[in-house]
């Protein structure tokens, strides 16, 4: 008899459920550079070596860093998706952002779990490096939630998605560019809440 698999969703969350903390940040300080996402640049420890880079040369930390979030809602019915979500089956946020952005961003998420990796902070509050919390941190952990006994349903708008959404039992693009929906035309994609909402319960319900 085959064993009953439990399921997880697995979602990204800039993008998803809370709007790009960088390009909040870089309309806040008025520098275009730091527009750059993953969306733009696949290769996310080149992307975040630029970033670092851009803050030492404007003398910009944490501390701005932070204010900008404190400021930043999640996207207009996120809560609401995630609520509904989560009295239907377990979520894990899996992001390739840093604990000391997240955590106000998860309060006014009504605190889901989020797996995500951490800076590493000078005293004067210069960010100076990045810890990736493990090597491909979103494909390696849906990876490891099936080897306990998970099916895992993942969702997300980047390319470093997609090692995640590719590697799990059902998958989702959920607001992302037309360039990356164009070459993953495999990969259902939604735009709305509702719509994925519907999807994730038609796999789970199958």
């Amino acid at each position: 008899m085959e064993e009953e698999k439990m399921e997880i969703v697995c979602l990204d969350l800039e993008g998803v459920l809370v709007p790009e903390i960088w390009i909040a940040f870089a309309e806040e300080t008025g520098i275009p550079e730091l527009k750059r996402t993953t969306r733009d640049e696949p290769d996310y420890d080149k992307l975040m070596k630029y970033r670092i880079g851009i803050l030492k040369e404007h003398g910009l930390g944490l501390k701005e860093i932070q204010e900008t979030i404190a400021k930043i809602d999640p996207i207009p019915g996120a809560k609401e998706f995630l609520d509904k979500l989560r009295a239907m089956t377990q979520v894990i946020i899996i992001s390739d952002t840093f604990s000391q952005f997240a955590g106000p961003l998860m309060k006014k998420l009504g605190y889901p779990t989020i797996f995500c990796n951490s800076l590493v902070v000078a005293d004067n509050g210069e960010i100076t490096d990045f810890k990736m919390r493990c090597e491909k941190s979103k494909y390696t952990t849906v990876k490891a939630l099936q080897s306990i006994g998970y099916d895992t349903i993942a969702s997300g708008d980047s390319h470093n998605d997609l090692g995640m959404i590719q590697a799990s039992k059902a998958g989702f693009l959920f607001k992302s560019t037309d360039a990356i929906k164009a070459e993953y035309p495999e990969i259902p994609a939604y735009e709305t809440y509702d719509e994925l909402y519907a999807a994730i319960k038609g796999v789970i319900e199958a």
